[in-house]
């Protein structure tokens, strides 16, 4: 359907001076990009961690060692290695070394319980896991079907400087909670240290290596349902979007960027942006484990950063503490935000404390992540999502007919086409036919408009996702826990709205009769089965569930009724 209505592309004008309208096809694989920048930046930082630096000649010399120790492991051109990892050096190294044998890196949040877990692990079957030692035995102790062949066990604290690592051993109070947070020791038997997986020679100049339609990365998304899936992303698809990153932003100088990691890299968002992205033009890589005010402010005195992709609720807290002088943010030349709405206050509060830009993209797992962008130059505009990136196109159409295109200026469902676009889900054929259209347009689960000069606007969503901290949430994963409890008799989880464009996940609540169970038992009951940031912050009791004639549960109207009060 090259003749629908936006195939002449009208947001090219808007395009910042410099940006091309196309990329070149990819012609490396993530291997071969890595490879290119520790051959062109060898001396350069590479990876800084608590103020410990790692140059791209260490950084290709690990990624060798650790690809060697998992090929004596067992791995094998297209295996699956699980990584439930933290933000720190062993992460980028890790996942460099699995795409160096041809493996499958699966990407895991690690503050994921063992329920959630086990869900992945079930999925996409990984028969070998590269781990944080403080969830080492959760893994270690999954039933002999799910048990990984081999396990690595990563003390992220063997990164640190030498006099950090002194420090989080002091007998004082404060170093055993940074400690606790940091580090653990793993009791299960059989684990292998990193130590250990480093502690070979380079991996053979003649060991098979992978190819560009090779499978990279399972990502894991709610995607446009409630059920987590694994996102099929090649290398090709990657490296494209690290491509269209750099053709975005032309005024980044190879070799003397400076990027925060504070995004997680095991989100679809902070990977692209900081572990291909950043490493393609030899950057600093600056990582946190956590995106905590203090780390952030130390950072910035000794390596002032250039760049920052993030979610708004950090560029908020970073602006206000620019505000009180607490940091600088001065050299901040570029910012992206993403994975949430961007508040134009909160855009405004950042120029003005960086003189910098801030611009909202949007993207979803299955674009690698990143589909759109407003343009870095005066042409962006606050309160939209930009307009498609290089080589991207899009179309807008009807939800309940996405071959009828919907005319400019109307509402409908987003679609999108691009290098970067995914090529499926995991074992999922069902969802991916459902996913992906004849002509390789992906169904975004989006309802948006375009202006006539090609800017997108999000307006609602058909998915039913709720979006906190930069987090998918799938409602009905919410709710399946809550109606495992003995005392509930029914549940409808959904959406609040909040100021800083993300959204508070709310629950109401049907007990049986004779229950006596309240509000903060229950959020206690998902505290020990759901990660966090997925746990209701407000319970609400109540006597019915609004139903459709059909029986099913109007989240709208829950919502509409939460909101009430």
């Amino acid at each position: 359907m090259s003749d629908h209505p936006y195939a002449s592309r009208p947001w090219l004008s808007s395009y910042a001076p410099g940006v091309a309208h196309e990329i070149e096809e990819p012609s490396q694989t993530l291997t071969d990009m890595l490879e290119a920048s520790v051959a062109r930046y060898g001396r350069l930082t590479a990876l800084e961690f608590f103020g410990a630096t790692t140059t791209y000649r260490e950084l290709g010399e690990q990624i060798a060692r650790a690809a060697e120790g998992l090929r004596r492991l067992g791995v094998r051109h297209g295996d699956r290695v699980a990584l439930v990892l933290p933000n720190c050096p062993q992460h980028v190294v890790a996942f460099y070394a699995i795409l160096r044998l041809g493996a499958i890196v699966v990407e895991h949040n690690p503050l994921y319980t063992a329920r959630e877990l086990r869900h992945q692990f079930e999925d996409h079957g990984a028969r070998f896991a590269v781990v944080w030692d403080k969830i080492a035995d959760t893994v270690a102790d999954f039933p002999s079907d799910l048990l990984p062949a081999a396990i690595v066990s990563v003390d992220m604290t063997e990164a640190m400087p030498f006099g950090t690592r002194v420090a989080l051993r002091l007998p004082v109070a404060k170093a055993r909670e940074s400690r606790a947070k940091l580090t653990a020791t793993p009791t299960a038997r059989g684990l292998h240290t990193w130590k250990s997986l480093l502690d070979h020679r380079r991996i053979s100049r003649r060991s098979p290596r992978p190819s560009l339609d090779d499978i990279a990365l399972l990502q894991y998304t709610s995607g446009t349902t409630g059920d987590p899936k694994g996102a099929i992303l090649t290398h090709a698809n990657l490296r494209a979007n690290a491509m269209q990153g750099r053709a975005w932003v032309p005024g980044l100088a190879d070799g003397k960027e400076t990027f925060y990691g504070v995004l997680p890299l095991f989100h679809a968002y902070g990977m692209t942006l900081c572990l291909t992205f950043a490493m393609s033009i030899g950057a600093r890589l600056v990582l946190f484990p956590t995106f905590e005010l203090d780390l952030v402010t130390a950072a910035a005195r000794t390596s002032p950063p250039t760049f920052l992709p993030a979610v708004p609720p950090i560029y908020e807290a970073l602006a206000r503490a620019a505000s009180r002088g607490t940091i600088d943010l001065s050299t901040v030349r570029f910012a992206i935000s993403g994975a949430m709405s961007l508040p134009v206050a909160t855009v405004t509060r950042w120029e003005e404390a960086t003189g910098g830009l801030l611009v909202e993209g949007y993207g979803m797992t299955e674009t690698s992540p990143v589909a759109l962008g407003n343009p870095m130059g005066p042409t962006r505009r606050p309160g939209t999502v930009g307009v498609p990136f290089p080589s991207t196109e899009i179309r807008i159409v009807d939800p309940e007919n996405p071959t009828v295109d919907r005319a400019p200026g109307e509402e409908g469902e987003l679609l999108i086409r691009g290098p970067q676009v995914f090529r499926g889900y995991w074992n999922r054929s069902a969802e991916t036919s459902a996913a992906l259209l004849e002509g390789g347009w992906l169904r975004s689960g989006d309802i948006a408009t375009v202006s006539p000069d090609g800017f997108v606007t999000i307006v609602d969503r058909l998915k039913e996702l709720i979006i906190t901290g930069g987090y998918n949430v799938s409602p009905s994963e919410v709710e399946g826990v809550l109606e495992t409890h003995p005392d509930v008799a029914a549940a409808a989880v959904v959406a609040l709205p909040r100021p800083d464009g993300s959204e508070t996940v709310a629950a109401a609540v049907v007990l049986r009769e004779g229950a006596g169970v309240d509000a903060d038992a229950l959020r206690d009951y998902c505290r020990s089965r759901l990660a966090a940031y997925k746990v209701p912050r407000r319970v609400v009791i109540v006597d019915d569930l609004p139903r459709s004639l059909i029986g099913k549960v109007q989240r709208r109207e829950v919502r509409e009724r939460i909101l009430r009060g």
